[in-house]
């Protein structure tokens, strides 16, 4: 993507909000001296940390700490940056941040640190979207994939795949110089086998990122069922906390509760729902109401019923009523009560498990049940924390490498055609990495990222 020198100093608070033993302001961008005169007074030697007093306009100390420098292009954005690391006080950094801006930089915005590395060749798109995910991750597994992708292992993949498309399309339009060998030449090029491996290697890649997207957004799981079934009771015991009040009382639920948990470093999200009945109490109906709201929105429905008793008329119309791609596991509660053994079984349908929330019997195997709905594999490791422009771009790819297989199996086979779709699945696979972006897209990307980075 073309490149093209930045003309602005920035400058941005790059530690959270508030307080903290050390804060950090950032500058990148040209003409840094003046800052470095107006602010630290003194020279500073690139990469070493010096101790210094950071000065105001009339030379009144604001704070004292440690000054580092970096020369471009030796730097995170590719730029001259410096980083002023004092006390982590918000008025204190405050004060520093105005200084800067006072001699000639603007504040920065959201990303825009990053965004300028990418700019400058530093890091590709996908590494800087590791940047965000490393940030904002939530479990330790989502961390480690996270840095997958900063460090560009999910670039080196996509990139050996676009350079094996690349191969193939070299062939193929050599072989269009000469179209009366055309059968001939792509036989000696083992196009169809060379195809093959692509669609192999994309299938691979594409399930690895899967499973980090879930690692990244985690899945909404919504409790459901007729009052009085324990699905409070059963909240508690997946978030290992008394986090929904319990009682004899049928409705004592009455608005959803939510709670995250973590399994297997797959962050999932419980929410505890009013249950599901005809009333005629006012506030009961708006939580039943909000209850099929939630459903609408959940990717997991766990529906809870009591165990001593066969599915009632009412639980067969719970599940008539959502929605077709919702995926189910039906939960059979109280077994303590009904003196059954705790049990799972998977069929063709909605999985089954037998369990009780007041004593924890069974809860493990729901966790298991809850995990293979998900689709989450044995082992998350090395798996990639991708978006869902990845997925859409791998799709795509998919689409036209299906259809390039299409052609291919045409007698005589239309080259033209077949180069056209390798054209269009490499160019889809290089939006992943940002070699082919527009300036749209950047702009969201990068907007979703916290100020200072």
């Amino acid at each position: 993507m073309p490149t093209s020198p930045a003309t602005e100093l920035i400058a941005a608070i790059a530690t959270p909000a508030g307080r903290g033993g050390i804060g950090i302001v950032r500058l990148s961008g040209p003409d840094l001296q003046r800052v470095i005169d107006g602010v630290v007074g003194r020279a500073l030697e690139p990469r070493v940390a010096t101790s210094a007093n950071f000065v105001g306009a009339h030379g009144e100390t604001l704070d004292q700490g440690l000054a580092l420098y970096f020369p471009a292009p030796a730097s995170y954005t590719g730029e001259t940056v410096l980083e002023l690391h004092g006390h982590g006080g918000p008025a204190v950094l405050a004060q520093i941040l105005r200084r800067c801006l006072d001699l000639g930089a603007r504040l920065a915005e959201p990303g825009e640190f990053t965004k300028r590395a990418f700019l400058n060749g530093k890091i590709d798109l996908a590494q800087a979207e590791g940047v965000a995910d490393l940030i904002d991750a939530a479990t330790a597994t989502a961390a480690r994939a996270a840095a997958r992708s900063l460090s560009g292992a999910f670039s080196a993949e996509v990139r050996a795949l676009v350079d094996r498309l690349t191969e193939l399309r070299m062939f193929t339009e050599a072989t269009l110089d000469f179209p009366d060998e055309d059968i001939e030449f792509m036989q000696r090029a083992d196009a169809v086998g060379k195809l093959a491996t692509l669609r192999e290697r994309l299938d691979s890649i594409a399930a690895r990122s899967r499973q980090g997207s879930l690692l990244r957004e985690g899945l909404d799981v919504v409790l459901i069922g007729q009052p009085n079934v324990g699905k409070s009771s059963l909240m508690n015991q997946l978030a290992c906390d008394d986090v929904a009040i319990v009682t004899p009382h049928a409705g004592t639920t009455r608005d959803a509760i939510r709670r995250s948990v973590e399994i297997r470093g797959i962050p999932l999200h419980i929410i505890d729902t009013a249950g599901l009945r005809e009333s005629a109490d006012p506030i009961e109906r708006i939580g039943i109401e909000r209850t099929w709201a939630t459903i609408a929105r959940a990717d997991l429905a766990l529906i809870v019923t009591d165990a001593r008793e066969s599915d009632q008329d009412a639980d067969v119309a719970i599940v008539g009523r959502l929605p077709q791609s919702l995926r189910l596991i039906i939960v059979r509660n109280k077994i303590d009560l009904a003196g059954i053994e705790a049990k799972s079984s998977a069929s063709s349908g909605a999985a089954e498990v037998w369990l009780s929330a007041k004593t924890g019997a069974g809860v493990e195997l729901l966790r298991e049940a809850m995990l293979a709905a998900a689709g989450a594999r044995e082992d998350m490791e090395g798996t990639f924390l991708a978006r869902e422009r990845h997925l859409q771009a791998m799709r795509a790819a998919g689409m036209h490498l299906d259809a390039a297989g299409q052609h291919l199996r045409t007698s005589p086979p239309p080259l033209e055609l077949f180069a056209e779709e390798l054209r269009g699945a490499q160019q889809s696979l290089s939006a992943i990495t940002g070699e082919v972006s527009a300036d749209d897209l950047l702009g969201v990307i990068f907007s979703r990222f916290c100020i200072g980075k």
